[in-house]
């Protein structure tokens, strides 16, 4: 194992152990909320991912889930929590840092994931050549995308 590779071990296990956001929503008075429950069959992982979204600026508030699953998804949703509450996240960005984890988790080990834009999350670019633990991996980042379509339409 490269150094790298057991670096990026380290920040999936320390946040499956010390997850980030995990719980509810504080208050969320004049915010725009949305929950979403994500659900894995193949191997019973499940998150409820919720959001509350300043209704003026478009931008994420709040991030809150609980969950049950493997080290993989409940890392992966801790990861997604720190990344929008830290970046302080619009409803256009979330999206934009949603599509790049999702083209980093689909290619297989191959190109390289803008570590910028996605901070630790890069950490999770090995799971791509386990094909079994790629919806793992997404389960946190396919609820905040549904959530993300509820708060635009109660905008709209």
């Amino acid at each position: 194992m490269s150094a790298l590779d057991g670096l990026y071990q380290e920040v999936i296990l320390d946040h499956s152990k010390r997850p980030i956001g995990k719980g509810e929503l504080d208050s969320t008075d004049a915010a725009l909320t949305a929950s979403h429950h994500e659900f894995n069959p193949s191997c019973g992982d499940e998150i409820d991912l919720s959001i509350a979204v300043d209704p003026e600026t478009g931008r994420i508030q709040q991030i809150a889930w609980d969950g049950q699953g493997c080290s993989i998804s409940m890392a992966s949703a801790s990861i997604l929590s720190q990344l929008v509450r830290d970046d302080a996240l619009s409803i256009v960005e979330a999206r934009e840092r949603i599509d790049a984890f999702r083209e980093m988790i689909q290619a297989r080990g191959e190109g390289e994931p803008d570590e910028e834009l996605l901070g630790d999350a890069v950490a999770l670019q090995g799971v791509s050549k386990f094909v079994m633990r790629v919806k793992c991996a997404m389960l946190g980042w396919v609820a905040l995308e549904a959530d993300l379509t509820q708060v635009e339409a109660q905008r709209s």
